[in-house]
């Protein structure tokens, strides 16, 4: 598994028309907003990485998730499946883990809403995982 990371949507475009070539899954990392609106537009993308993820300050009225009502309706319209990285939370202190599991949660509540999809990477099969997703909302 190939994940684009990069800031630059060119840069972006390059590595996702390569790995089209390749017939392999497009994954690309979460960047900010105006990126992430881009790469959503953007037809042949399979997975939005860990928008959840940055190290933007949220304001102090709302949560700066990555994503918002625009942007998980554009993924669902284009079909494109929102990922949440669960290994960034486990290595997390405890401060940064409540501010991760609180921006999840909302991205959560955004893909509902809009009927995106959401995948969990990486795939857990255990009880007590589910138990835990369950209780974010998913």
């Amino acid at each position: 598994m190939q994940i684009i990371n990069t800031n630059n949507i060119n840069q972006a475009r390059k590595q996702i028309q390569e790995l089209k070539k390749q017939k392999k899954p497009v994954i690309i990392k979460a960047q900010d907003e105006e990126f992430n609106r881009k790469i959503l537009e953007i037809p042949g993308i399979d997975v939005l990485f860990a928008p959840e993820v940055h190290d933007r300050i949220d304001s102090l009225k709302q949560r700066d998730s990555g994503l918002n009502e625009f942007l998980t309706k554009l993924a669902a319209k284009n079909n494109i499946k929102i990922a949440i990285d669960l290994t960034n939370l486990k290595k997390s202190d405890k401060k940064q883990k409540a501010i991760l599991l609180s921006r999840i949660m909302q991205n959560i509540m955004l893909c509902k809403k809009a009927k995106a999809q959401i995948i969990v990477l990486p795939e857990q099969k255990n009880p007590d995982f589910f138990a835990f997703m369950q209780a974010l909302g998913y």
